[in-house]
């Protein structure tokens, strides 16, 4: 089969190219020249600007292909480039998006912790922002598929973390382990989650999508890590490995700015449905959750003489540590006076009662018991 991939050099393209490659497939890729990727074997590498459909036409002519696999670029653009140039079309990349929290197109209570998947929902309340774009783009995609110009799957893109991942958050606490930080400053104790996907795995997605034309055929699939770990989990996780002592200085989200990069610039959790995907598809995870947040630290390490300088380009963390302890200097001496103040509370009590006698009444304890004595627990 004859493959055209756009882009195939940045996070998941190589795991998705050498894959192709594996099955026996003739793979061409365009990408604009920025990074180059050595594959498991020989691919035609075209260079060209993959974000105009003036310089696809450019770069292809009027070459067609089995299956075009979009991963870089303009959706909307490059789905209607391809109609009448290939009978399969799979796009990769920001598929999952939704309009944002308070959008009103969610209704009164907003937006649900756990998103469905599968949407096209247009936000009402940014229309032709980002959000608007991305799924005015995969509707589009879609309804040339129901058209029956090509068979189309979307795979939905989480943030991504793994090799060749721009911008890696990760390295924010990474950097501070081998900078020799001993205190971190961590927000709302680190009970954020936010829902990422290790680069192979995701390509794993890309690949299954690819390898079963029926059963994905007009899907828009989410892909996102099973099982889910909070904040604290993935910082503690990179302390461990790399073998470091780190104080957490647990602050309120909107004072403890050194992390909100890390954060993803927000309190709130960010986690979608993607049992779709492993329904219909069998995906599963290639590579274990935990491992491939060891694997992750254990890259950035070993790659950041040849990519800190572009990683520190790209994320808005600073790194100004003088400031970092200024504000944990005054935390810690603000916080035993606000810890001083003790609000009154009842002895706590369980909601049911639990009688010693026979029709003995609901009460609350005279003192403190086990069970309000639990322990503090971030998860």
């Amino acid at each position: 089969m004859n493959v055209l991939v756009l882009g195939g050099t940045g996070p998941t393209g190589p795991y998705i190219v050498n894959g192709l490659l594996d099955r026996g497939h003739k793979v061409t890729i365009v990408h604009s020249g920025f990074h180059e990727v050595e594959f498991a074997g020989p691919v035609e590498d075209v260079h060209g600007d993959v974000y105009f459909k003036d310089t696809l036409q450019e770069a292809l002519g009027n070459r067609t292909f089995d299956t075009v696999i979009f991963m870089y670029g303009r959706l909307k653009d490059t789905a209607e480039f391809m109609v009448g140039r290939t009978g399969r079309f799979i796009a990769a990349g920001a598929g999952g998006s939704v309009p944002g929290p308070r959008d009103p197109s969610w209704g009164l209570m907003g937006r649900p912790f756990l998103v469905g998947e599968g949407s096209t929902q247009l936000p009402e309340s940014d229309p032709g922002g980002l959000t608007y774009k991305i799924q005015e783009a995969n509707e589009r995609t879609l309804q040339l598929h129901r058209e029956g110009h090509y068979n189309a799957t979307i795979i939905g893109y989480p943030n991504m973390y793994g090799p060749r991942q721009m911008a890696p958050e990760d390295w924010c606490v990474v950097k501070r382990i081998l900078d020799g930080r001993k205190q971190i400053i961590i927000a709302d104790s680190g009970i954020k989650i936010h829902q990422r996907a290790y680069t192979e795995n995701a390509a794993q997605a890309v690949l299954l999508a690819f390898d079963k034309p029926n059963e994905s055929a007009g899907e828009l699939f989410n892909v996102a890590e099973q099982p889910l770990y909070n904040m604290r989990q993935r910082i503690e996780t990179i302390c461990s490995t790399l073998n470091w002592d780190m104080e957490f200085v647990d602050m309120p989200y909107l004072l403890a700015e050194p992390c909100h990069y890390l954060w993803f610039h927000g309190p709130g959790h960010s986690v979608k449905d993607d049992s779709k995907i492993r329904r219909v598809l069998g995906y599963k995870e290639l590579i274990p959750v935990d491992e491939a947040h060891v694997l992750t630290v254990k890259w950035l390490v070993d790659n950041r003489e040849k990519y800190s300088k572009e990683w520190e380009d790209q994320i808005d963390d600073t790194f100004d540590y003088k400031v970092e302890d200024a504000l944990i200097d005054t935390w810690k001496e603000v916080y035993p006076k606000l810890a001083d103040i003790n609000y009154p509370m009842k002895s706590p009590a369980h909601r049911y009662r639990h009688p010693k006698t026979p029709f003995e009444p609901w009460h609350r304890p005279t003192s403190t018991t086990s069970y309000g004595r639990r322990r503090i627990n971030y998860y």
